[in-house]
């Protein structure tokens, strides 16, 4: 009997094997979409790994008379046939595998189809996150594993195991509604389910996963943390530490659980590196600490000039021909060489130690004196020295003879407040702040402590300004008693902006103003009863830029939640006119600095500022984390500033007043005014 004949007899109901190359999509299947490739992936693997565990449903292809043509039509099991084709083309089988399927006559194929896509109901994920558990657990599957016979990528699964450890009592929970899977998801930052039912425990109305994984991860320290970037998390990790890692979010390497090993491993590695820097430069002492000793009390000296010699100039000198004329070798290369570019490298680090030999402290000093060995903001070492302990200070036979340059200049620190808060300085504003919220008191004062920082780097390059600001400082003080409306402290009133914002040291303009501090402490003379001397022998602009780097030293227009002086942050916004401030050059809006601490109202309003409003609107929907780091990104060549930072444009001439009214006094002593200083003094 022919083939075509047998199909014609196979009545509805009937199971039977037919070839793969004998099946076809059915013309009346209600799935008009296209199966994606990850689900005919899924499909080949669990074939692969299990067969096929639901018979397809076909009906008899019949030509225009009605007879059969020996081809099947699936109306259901699509998705299967076309595993299985992929399977062939891979192949893995032939062609011709029997495929095991149930022919259906008696009903409407189109019906069939659609009731297949619409009468079922998956299952909940809390089944299937416990039956992959199930899996690892009694069949000993690895993630791999599971990931190969179902399709998936190995992260899924781990991300699934990982659900299926959550707490019993918070899957229920889950189950029940009243937790979505993005806060189940939070909750799987850890496996720990007594940690994960307190912070349940603790939710009120804010149950966002941010929150959740802030409550989680209190008592931990990111990766991103100064401490770790310091010792290394191998380190941390090789001495017995564990990391607690989020699968489900960008976690930047982790949280490690064991604060006090790393805080251990840090004291120790600080403490071998202030050996060996007491060794190789012969301090009578160093101290190890995590952060910087402002209130030491102690009297530093610095290094001074001294002759290199002889060996070391023509060391100097040769490195510097080198550079040369690799350099003009290699002008006309799109790409410099590999081995050039580590050569360069090279002759700049041994340039750069054979210039620091230009400056030396002075050996009595050394042998007396000591350093601090610190862990800077950014996680590298940080060493200040020249330090002197009153008990190693040198006898002193009369008063004017004792002070040196460096405790007349000594740079902000000695008696600063200690720094407040925490390893961050501040808890990063959270997303369910109050849009309208005013920024915070420790924000505030970090700002405004860089615009200090600003004001007095800006106020020590214009000397004709830092006599107009010290004229004013006096002039306040003697003639408007209580005003309090400068903001040249004359005293001078010396402010640690360190103790104000963390960190703050370690930027580009901190270090800046620290070398120039130092630079003028090398040159002025060891014994004060010499610097009268030095001063009157300095040339004219020499005296006058030593004078307003002494000004500058005491600006403070750092604001602190407990003052109210109106007047002094008045003068500082025209002492920023006066000296051309723009923080563009000092400060950067980043997710630490200023995005990450502020509400995500604000950090809209920034981007839509800065960037435009099409900018904001992309990152609109994005978590807070995403959100600050997005609008770093956005913002970081548009020069956007929040308001304290900016220096107000000058008020446009006043009603009634007259040029010569500006500038009468200096007419009446028969000098021709200034127009330009006049101009931004006004």
């Amino acid at each position: 009997m022919s083939a075509k004949s047998v199909e014609t007899i196979v009545e509805s109901g009937t199971e039977i094997f037919i070839p793969l190359n004998k099946l076809k999509k059915s013309p009346r299947n209600a799935r008009k979409t296209p199966h994606s490739e990850a689900a005919i992936e899924a499909l080949v693997a669990s074939i692969a790994a299990k067969g096929i565990l639901q018979n397809l449903v076909v009906e008899p292809e019949l030509d225009g008379e009605g007879a059969a043509t020996g081809f099947y039509l699936v109306t259901v099991g699509e998705g299967r046939r076309l595993a299985q084709l992929l399977r062939v083309k891979r192949k893995e089988i032939k062609k011709t595998e029997p495929i095991r399927c149930i022919v259906d006559t008696a009903n409407d194929a189109h019906e069939i189809s659609l009731d297949e896509n619409v009468t079922r109901e998956n299952m909940h994920p809390a089944d299937q996150f416990e039956a992959f558990k199930r899996l690892a657990d009694e069949r000993g599957f690895g993630a791999e594993e599971i990931a190969a016979r179902f399709g998936v990528t190995a992260q899924v699964v781990r991300q699934r195991l990982r659900l299926a450890a959550v707490s019993p009592r918070l899957m229920q929970v889950y189950r029940n509604g009243e937790l979505t899977l993005e806060q189940l998801m939070a909750f799987a930052l850890t496996e720990d389910h007594a940690r994960q039912e307190a912070v349940f425990d603790r939710l009120s109305y804010h149950r966002d996963a941010s929150t959740i994984r802030r409550l989680l991860t209190e008592t931990h320290v990111p990766a991103t943390d100064r401490r770790v970037r310091f010792v290394g998390i191998e380190a941390y990790v090789e001495t017995g530490g564990t990391v607690l890692r989020d699968l489900f979010t960008e976690d930047r390497g982790g949280y490690l659980e064991d604060v006090a090993l790393l805080d251990l491993l840090v004291k120790a590695k600080l403490g071998r590196e202030a050996d060996a820097l007491r060794t190789a430069e012969g301090w009578k002492w160093t101290e190890p600490h995590l952060d910087f000793p402002h209130a030491h009390g102690l009297r530093r000296v610095y290094p001074h000039q001294v002759e290199l010699s002889a060996e070391d100039e023509a060391a100097l000198e040769a490195a510097r021909n080198e550079v040369a004329q690799l350099s003009e070798w290699h002008q006309t290369v799109d790409e410099i060489p590999n081995h050039v570019d580590v050569r360069f490298c090279e002759l700049e680090a041994e340039i750069d130690r054979l210039e620091a030999k230009r400056h030396a402290y002075d050996p009595d000093d050394v042998v007396r004196g000591g350093a601090f060995v610190i862990l800077g903001h950014d996680g590298d070492l940080r060493i200040e020295r020249g330090f002197i302990r009153p008990e190693d200070d040198k006898p002193r036979s009369q008063p004017e003879q004792a002070g040196e340059a460096s405790e007349l200049l000594e740079a902000d620190g000695a008696d600063g407040e200690a720094a407040e808060g925490g390893e961050e300085g501040e808890e990063s504003a959270t997303d369910d702040e109050e849009e309208d919220c005013p920024l915070s008191d420790l924000l505030v004062r970090d700002l405004t402590a860089y615009r200090t920082l600003g004001l007095r780097l800006n106020l020590s390059e214009h000397p004709n300004i830092a006599i107009v600001a010290v004229t004013h400082a006096l002039a306040a003080q003697i003639f408007y008693v209580g005003a309090n409306a400068h903001v040249v402290g004359i005293q001078p009133v010396r402010t640690d902006l360190a103790s104000h914002a963390d960190g703050i040291e370690d930027t580009a303009p901190g270090k800046v103003w620290a070398d120039r501090h130092a630079n003028w402490a090398r040159q002025l003379p060891r014994d004060v009863a010499g610097l009268w001397t030095f001063v009157v022998d300095l040339d004219h602009d020499s005296r006058m830029v030593l004078f307003a780097h002494c000004a500058a030293f005491t600006v403070n227009a750092v604001k602190l939640p407990w003052e109210r002086r109106p007047h002094v942050l008045a003068t500082a916004d025209r002492l920023a006119q006066a000296v051309e401030l723009d923080m563009i050059g000092y400060w950067r809006p980043t997710a630490r600095s200023y995005l990450g601490r502020v509400t995500k109202a604000r950090i809209m309003d920034a981007v839509r500022e800065g960037a435009g409003a099409e900018a904001a609107e992309r990152i609109a929907d994005m978590k807070k984390r995403d959100m600050a780091d997005a609008a770093e990104q956005l913002l970081a060549a548009t020069g956007w500033l929040p308001a304290l930072l900016r220096t107000p444009k000058p008020d446009q001439k006043r009603v009634g007043e007259t040029p010569q009214d500006q500038t009468g006094a200096v007419l009446r002593f028969g000098r021709a005014p200034d127009r330009r200083a006049a101009d931004r003094l006004s």
